[in-house]
């Protein structure tokens, strides 16, 4: 569940770009906004401003989402980076509404911008060149490392350079004398930063409320569980997002007399695989053994203490007790360490089958000693 060290000075190294990136721009558009008489471009600047609380966010999470699990939080903090995710996402989604009412207001009131110098377009045409720049640049290190963190951060750029576009097309179409085109691109890339701002917050929202896997892989990780060797079938495959991971837990169908370690063996060979082939960082798995699925009816079988205590008062001697609980009904194999006469062993099974069977659902009773046995 953890990224490699590598991995994470990608990852902060990234954001950091942002941050140097913001603050250089958003003092440029500020400064020469405030000379060039461009209110546009002040307000750009201010939005850039913004953006380092973004940023500010994703190397927070990065930081604590790398942190191993700890008393407070056992199964580790990769959450940390889902639920700020859904904060840039609704940062997004405020933006995108912010845009679209105030240029929605411009276009009713039908206020335009004063006259500007040329040079503020440039800016206006540099920082979208910058933004994009910037936008391509994290959405490779976010896909790269696959962090819907980094990617939410990336696209939180591209608003920033649609917000830059509307800008730079208001100061031109100020300059033509065309004062409403501003306000009507601001209408359209708001709606735009909107939708990927509810995009964003409602993926988020799935990963904070255990929203399932897509069913494509699903289907991909049932087809590696079914690849072990000894797994006979699956079923109750659930899924879950915990960060960028997927945590998982299955039910696993194996054969119904194979020992409890390779069973175990079995259900770790599955964890691995599923680990190594899709990005799951628990894998938790249930050993069924053949077609057990009636629940009430295994657990109304006897436990242990109180078959061996019926084993004992027939054979009345040290044996090792093996027991198989399945639908067909409890499986007993008694095997006394002491060898007995065939003629006693074959009154002895009788006697224990006929035990058993008035006292619990046997569905089979074998007894054996040194080279004999005995089977009802």
């Amino acid at each position: 569940m953890i990224r490699s060290n590598e991995e994470q000075r990608q990852a902060l190294r990234s954001t950091w770009v942002s941050v140097w990136v913001n603050i250089f721009l958003a003092s440029a558009q500020v400064t020469i906004g405030f000379f060039a008489r461009s209110q546009a471009l002040i307000a750009d600047g201010i939005h850039s401003l913004s953006d380092l609380v973004a940023d500010g966010v994703v190397l927070f999470a990065a930081r604590h989402s790398h942190a191993v699990a700890d008393d407070t939080h056992q199964y580790g903090h990769a959450r940390f980076e889902t639920a700020a995710s859904l904060a840039i996402g609704l940062i997004l989604l405020a933006t995108g509404i912010g845009m679209v009412w105030s240029a929605g207001v411009k276009l009713h009131a039908g206020v335009g911008m004063d006259a500007v110098h040329p040079i503020a377009l440039a800016t206006a045409a540099l920082t979208l060149i910058a933004k994009e720049g910037l936008f391509r640049y994290m959405r490779r290190i976010g896909e790269r490392l696959k962090s819907s963190l980094l990617i939410a951060n990336a696209w939180h750029a591209r608003a920033d350079a649609a917000s830059s576009l509307v800008v730079a097309v208001g100061i031109g179409a100020n300059l033509l004398g065309y004062h409403s085109m501003d306000a009507v691109a601001a209408v359209i890339v708001g709606f735009m930063i909107s939708k990927a701002g509810w995009d964003f917050s409602v993926e988020a929202f799935h990963g904070l409320t255990d929203h399932a896997l897509d069913p494509e892989e699903i289907e991909r990780i049932r087809r590696t569980i079914l690849s072990v060797d000894g797994v006979r079938d699956q079923h109750g495959l659930r899924t879950r997002r915990m960060g960028d991971w997927a945590v998982i837990d299955v039910h696993i169908e194996v054969d119904t007399h194979i020992s409890v370690s390779e069973g175990h063996y079995i259900a770790e060979k599955i964890s691995a695989r599923v680990k190594a082939e899709h990005r799951v960082a628990e894998c938790t798995v249930h050993i069924d053994p053949g077609t057990v699925r009636h629940l009430e009816r295994l657990l109304a079988l006897p436990p242990r203490t109180q078959v061996q205590a019926l084993v004992q008062q027939v054979v009345q001697a040290p044996a090792t007790l093996q027991l198989h609980y399945l639908d067909s009904g409890l499986e007993v194999e008694v095997e006394l360490q002491a060898p007995r006469p065939p003629d006693e062993l074959a009154r002895l099974q009788q006697a224990l089958h006929d035990t058993l069977k008035h006292t619990t659902r046997v569905g089979r009773v074998s007894l054996r000693c040194a080279m004999q046995e005995g089977r009802a």
